[in-house]
């Protein structure tokens, strides 16, 4: 029996070594591929790859999406710079171990669409507002010595940074990460935990939560983006930022607020193409 045991423990680490390094490299080309489509304020990527980590935390667990989403952004980041980047291992790589991690242990001990879709929310808030306020106060101001802003203007920057992050990585967790964990848990059932695979093939994705999810944040955005745009704060803006980041930083407000509104609206009313796609 201690045998059997002990066979049992070194298989499961044997998989969850592979799904670290499987996590990482993936993650690593996935973001690598994004690295040079940079946020209004030219630095901090669109990073869709996410979907990446948010698979393997629910699938593995926390630490194989933890320690692989690390691993993966410094060496993505590290690729595109040519060198060991201090801005990812200062900002990046413990953000993203943090929020994959969490995602993951959000999900270990009960799996269902519901915490899944809460998984996805918390991660993204707390992974990107640590990345975004490392990056740019420790890295970008500490480290370099580049930003000479206020502190208003940096905490501004950082929060903006976060809802930039926030806002293109969200429909992207949502709408990829489920068919995925369905197709595995249909192709390699022992590989996916019990309660994953039966509430990833049997129960269908919660349509009002999962609507609201993205429709909630998609109206913040277009409110604050109004907000912006008929208040003394896009005068503030363009004294800090220049004009054209000005301009830029609204139109990110309205199309990504446009944007997930509508995919929110779609999916609820459960006629669309997105909807079809998730429930086979």
């Amino acid at each position: 029996m201690n045998d059997m045991a002990s066979n049992e423990n070194g298989q499961r680490k044997s998989i969850l070594t592979v799904a670290t390094i499987m996590c990482a490299a993936l993650y690593a080309i996935s973001s690598f591929a994004t690295a040079y489509i940079p946020s209004p304020w030219g630095f901090g990527q669109f990073r869709p790859g996410v979907v990446i980590p948010a698979f393997f935390a629910a699938i593995f667990g926390p630490m194989p999406a933890g320690i692989g989403a690390a691993l993966g952004t410094l060496i993505a980041d590290s690729v595109k710079h040519g060198y060991l980047y201090p801005g990812s291992y200062l900002a990046a790589v413990p953000g993203n171990f943090i929020g994959f991690y969490l995602f993951g242990y959000i999900l270990r001990k009960k799996f269902n669409w519901g915490r899944f879709i809460l998984a996805s929310n918390v991660t993204l808030t707390i992974a990107n507002l640590i990345v975004a306020f490392l990056y740019i106060f420790v890295f970008k101001t500490l480290y370099l010595g580049s930003l000479e802003l206020q502190l208003a203007d940096l905490t501004f920057l950082s929060i903006g940074l976060t809802i930039w992050w926030f806002v293109t990585m969200l429909p992207f967790v949502l709408l990829v990460t489920p068919p995925l964990i369905r197709a595995v848990a249909t192709a390699f059932p022992s590989v996916v935990p019990k309660d994953v695979r039966i509430h990833s093939l049997t129960y269908e994705l919660p349509k009002k939560t999962f609507s609201l999810s993205m429709l909630v944040p998609g109206l913040i955005m277009l409110l604050i983006g109004v907000l912006t745009t008929y208040t003394d704060f896009n005068v503030y803006l363009s004294t800090v930022f220049s004009e054209p980041t000005s301009i830029l930083i609204q139109s990110m407000l309205y199309i990504s607020g446009i944007v997930l509104s509508c995919l929110g609206i779609l999916f609820y009313a459960g006629k669309d193409v997105i909807g079809r796609t998730l429930k086979k």
